[in-house]
């Protein structure tokens, strides 16, 4: 029997969230660090998504490792191979490529008292006393069920699984969904298909965005004034702070926003019915807010149709809207984004006295700070419960939450502690604070149902505040928000 490698550190993931958490912790000294990543190389979300057009809603300044400023940014807001190129410059740079065990996806994790005993799908056992998941919400496809789905004969694959040996020249191509990927990838497609449908179960609200590339010129004072690049992605960070007020209701925040999606819509769009289709029928910021420059162009095309339903059922080549049209197609590309509310819930781990996950979630997702979980000692979860967000960089998500768990690991080492896991009392009061602030948000009160949302109607998703509020409160909260776990 192969016995467990031992570790101080195991991080699962090696996206933003892994490779972030692997940096602070060897900056605070802790060095037996080890990543398990499932794939060959690293950059999560960035690696996986590679269809065409893929890139971050986020400007690039902004959407970067704090530590690792990238001067070189081509356009205002990068594509997702220069990102993914990016983040493998730094760990090339911080030599983290040494602690990662590519090709180890994490099948359980059992806390025995003192350690947590992790198993990997392949067959590696690893002993670690800390325990960190990085492994993100957007990575496992989600594709509905659909009645003769399996009788299609043509190509037929989601957006995160791109065929890029499939050409579309010339194809009549079926879009299913009109989420973030979809806003990226239609109007890429729409350039060389013969035709494109949309099935489009409800309009999202597309804002323009002021993209383009980065002149040589600045790139060049990037480098020799290191102070810019800081200075940019300050300025960028608050003007986005500001985007919260929209999703607090706030008239000025709102009727702004929505002047400008109304003059981006009229601009690209001159059929009013089209506009009455690309029209939401919920509050702005209900559903994520996306942001693009050629998707209503692209919807104005002659070569592309918006049907204003969802896909009811397939027969052959022929697919059924729910409204009756029919549509034969030779391609289906499925835009319907991710397993989020229910991926964290799926993994194998049981903490003290045989607690599960499952268990400790059957009311639904919650986690102390969005972070920890009471009676699962040792263990933090990056992007948890309530860290996603609508207005802001979820980076800056990552870099509080890994500030504030070195600095607990720092206090524990201080003070001859093995192990914590929040107060109970603690998470419960962090949760009904977290869900009376969501309950009258335009998240859960704005007209609509979102992937926000679990099954039923509750927000396990998403941070309510500003990221400055978060920051603060992760900076302020120390070893008092936790009590020593006990030995089995």
């Amino acid at each position: 029997m192969m016995a467990a490698r031992e570790v101080d550190i195991l991080i699962i993931g090696s996206g933003f969230s892994g490779l972030t958490m692997a940096m602070e912790a060897r900056r605070r000294g802790f060095a037996d660090i080890a990543i398990l990543e499932k794939a060959d190389d690293i950059g999560g979300t960035w690696r996986e998504n590679t269809y065409p057009g893929v890139a971050c809603d986020v400007p690039s300044h902004l959407y970067s490792f704090a530590r690792h400023l990238n001067p070189d940014w081509s356009t205002s807001y990068a594509g997702g191979n220069e990102i993914w190129m990016y983040m493998r410059n730094v760990a090339r740079d911080e030599g983290l490529f040494e602690l990662c065990h590519f090709g180890q996806t994490m099948q359980s994790a059992r806390w025995t008292g003192s350690r947590w005993q992790v198993e990997t799908v392949e067959g590696q056992k690893w002993s670690a006393r800390v325990l960190v998941s990085g492994i993100g919400a957007l990575h496992i496809p989600l594709i509905p069920d659909v009645p003769g789905f399996f009788s299609f004969p043509g190509p037929s694959f989601h957006s995160a699984e791109w065929e890029h040996d499939l050409n579309l020249t010339g194809k009549h191509v079926a879009v299913i969904g009109t989420g973030a990927s979809a806003v990226q990838f239609i109007p890429e497609i729409a350039k060389t298909a013969a035709h494109v449908t949309v099935f489009q179960r409800t309009a999202p609200y597309v804002l323009p965005r002021p993209d383009g590339p980065i002149r040589t010129w600045m790139q060049r004072l990037h480098h020799w004034l290191p102070f810019l690049p800081r200075l940019r992605r300050y300025v960028i960070f608050n003007l986005f702070e500001i985007r919260h007020a929209m999703f607090m209701g706030k008239p000025w925040a709102v009727n702004g926003a929505m002047k400008m999606w109304r003059k981006e819509l009229e601009r690209s769009i001159d059929d009013p019915q089209l506009q009455d289709v690309l029209t939401p029928p919920y509050q702005i910021g209900c559903k994520r807010v996306l942001s693009s420059n050629d998707w209503y162009p692209t919807l104005a095309r002659k070569n592309v149709t918006v049907l204003p339903a969802g896909l009811n059922g397939v027969s052959y080549k022929t697919l059924t809207a729910s409204d009756g049209t029919e549509v034969e197609v030779d391609v289906v590309i499925w835009g319907t984004g991710f397993h989020v509310t229910d991926s964290l819930a799926s993994i194998d781990i049981t903490g003290e006295n045989g607690l599960t996950l499952q268990d400790s979630w059957k009311d639904g997702l919650q986690a102390h700070l969005g972070t920890t979980n009471a009676g699962f000692p040792n263990l933090f979860f990056l992007l948890g419960p309530h860290t996603g967000l609508g207005h802001n960089s979820v980076v800056l998500m990552i870099e509080a939450q890994v500030a504030h768990v070195c600095r607990m690991l720092d206090a524990m080492r201080q003070q001859g502690i093995d192990a914590i896991a929040p107060r109970p009392e603690a998470q419960v009061a962090f949760e009904q604070e977290i869900q009376a602030r969501l309950n009258d948000s335009v998240w859960q009160a704005g007209g609509c149902v979102s992937w926000y949302q679990d099954e039923n109607g509750r927000n396990p998703t998403l941070w309510p505040g500003t990221v400055r509020e978060y920051q603060r409160r992760m900076k302020r909260s120390g070893l008092e928000q936790y009590q020593p776990a006990k030995a089995e």
